[in-house]
């Protein structure tokens, strides 16, 4: 179900607030928090893309730049633009070293201002759980990207089955709250995690959603005992 532009905008209110407060922190806890596999994951996530020479690449709900940073790296003669809501995780990503050659823009990922098919590759991370719904923020995602263009996100799965998913629910219940008891003195600010997951597609319903937006070959890499997935799927050349 669509989300209503009513919710879609509590959403954000509720996103901008909680990463105003966790921006300063970000890169040092985000590791903790993923058992250090964090940017692993994110290694992974870029090796799997193409390579072309030049590339324009989007980072969506790029926070503090980690992921964006990585991108630059990939393709040094590329454009890469990193787009999030919040103007604090912004400011962490522009004292990155070598930042001042990325472009970035405080914008909802679901509505970047950016021109049609003007990527050709779009990364997130943790990102299409957290926008306005998965359908909206793919249908900008191809909307952005050149026919023949790259897509690929990584975030927590939603298993099929549905007792795989109130362990992982549960598993991430705690973790949550034994992390931001340990690292913010509150058991409720990082249960956000497990809140989130249970407005997110499953397994089967991601790879719906990516071939409705106008994907082909959406594919699947579990990492973590299948506990967070990579995405990578095409745009089309007609959707």
């Amino acid at each position: 179900m669509r989300a209503s532009a009513a919710d879609a905008g509590r959403r954000a209110a509720f996103n901008r607030a909680l990463f105003t407060r966790l921006a300063p922190d970000y890169d040092r806890l985000n590791p903790w928090i993923s058992f250090g596999r964090d940017a692993s994951w994110k290694r992974a996530m870029i090796g799997r893309l193409p390579d072309p020479a030049a590339p324009v690449c989007v980072d969506l709900a790029c926070g503090t730049g980690d992921l964006t940073m990585l991108l630059a790296a990939r393709y040094p003669s590329g454009r890469v633009v990193g787009v999030d809501l919040t103007e604090a995780m912004l400011e962490q990503a522009r004292r990155r070293p070598g930042a001042d050659r990325i472009e970035f823009r405080c914008a909802d990922l679901a509505s970047t201002g950016l021109p049609d098919a003007s990527a050709d590759i779009v990364t997130g991370a943790y990102a299409l759980r957290l926008g306005p719904g998965v359908g909206a923020g793919l249908a900008e995602v191809a909307r952005i990207l050149r026919p023949g263009g790259t897509a690929s996100f990584l975030d927590f799965g939603r298993p099929d089955s549905p007792a795989a998913y109130a362990f992982l629910l549960a598993l991430l219940r705690l973790w949550g709250a034994v992390a931001g008891l340990f690292l913010h003195r509150s058991l409720r600010v990082y249960t956000y995690v497990a809140e989130t997951l249970k407005h997110y597609p499953t397994r089967r319903g991601m790879r719906e959603h990516f071939l409705a937006a106008g994907f082909r070959d959406p594919v699947r890499r579990s990492c973590f005992f299948g506990v967070v997935d990579i995405w990578t799927a095409t745009r089309q050349f007609h959707s």
